[in-house]
C-alpha cells in the first residue's frame, strides 16, 4: 500500500515509464514516475495506531485513561492479536480541551498491513468499554426552542391563541 502523486492503493504493476495503483474503492490509477515527487510506503514493517479519542467534561480523565491502556493491553494478549501487535495501544497525553470534551491521544505499534483493522478493532473495544464504565463520548448538543400552542406570534407580533390540537378520540377518528 503506498501513497504516490497524491494517490492511495496497492501497487498492481510498475515499470520504468509508470506506476499502476489501485485503491479501496478498486478504482485503478496509472501515475507516471515523472509525477512522483514523494513515494510513501504505508505497509513496510510496521506502522502506528494513531487514534485520538474524545471523552465529555466531567469525565474522570485517570480512571478514562486507565480503562483505554487495559483495553490496549487486553487486545495484545488476545491470541487473535497477539502476533500483530508490537506495542499496545495507550493513552501517551491528553492531546487537547476541545469544544465537546477532553481528547486523549492513544498510540500503539502494530505490524504495517494490520494499520487500519487493528485501528478498527481498538474503537471497538473502547465503545464497548467505555460504555461499560460509564464514560461518555460526547456529541454536538443542540437546543430546540418550542414556543406552546398559546404563544404563536400573530402579524402584529402579539402571541394569539392557536387552534386547539385535536383529541386522541379526533386522531383515531382520522386514521379510520
Amino acid at each position: 500500500m503506498v501513497r504516490l502523486a497524491g494517490v492511495s492503493g496497492t501497487v498492481e504493476d510498475f515499470s520504468l515509464r509508470r506506476t499502476t495503483l489501485r485503491d479501496l474503492d478498486g478504482v485503478v490509477h496509472t501515475v507516471p514516475n515523472g509525477a512522483i515527487e514523494v513515494a510513501s510506503n504505508l505497509t513496510r514493517v510496521w506502522a502506528r495506531i494513531n487514534q485520538d479519542v474524545t471523552v465529555a467534561y466531567g469525565t474522570d480523565i485517570d480512571k478514562a485513561i486507565e480503562i483505554v491502556d487495559a483495553v490496549g493491553k487486553a487486545m495484545q494478549e488476545d491470541p487473535v492479536w497477539k502476533r500483530r501487535l508490537l506495542e499496545p495501544p495507550r493513552v501517551e497525553r491528553v492531546e487537547a480541551l476541545g469544544e465537546y470534551g477532553v481528547t486523549l491521544k492513544i498510540l500503539g505499534t502494530v505490524r504495517a498491513p494490520e494499520r487500519w483493522n487493528a485501528a478498527g478493532e481498538l474503537r471497538k473495544r473502547l465503545l464497548g468499554a467505555f460504555h461499560e464504565h460509564g464514560i461518555e463520548i460526547p456529541r454536538p448538543q443542540r437546543v430546540v426552542l418550542h414556543r406552546g400552542p398559546s404563544q404563536v406570534a400573530g402579524d402584529s407580533g402579539q402571541a394569539v391563541p392557536a387552534a386547539a390540537s385535536p383529541t386522541q378520540e379526533e386522531l383515531a377518528e382520522g386514521s379510520e
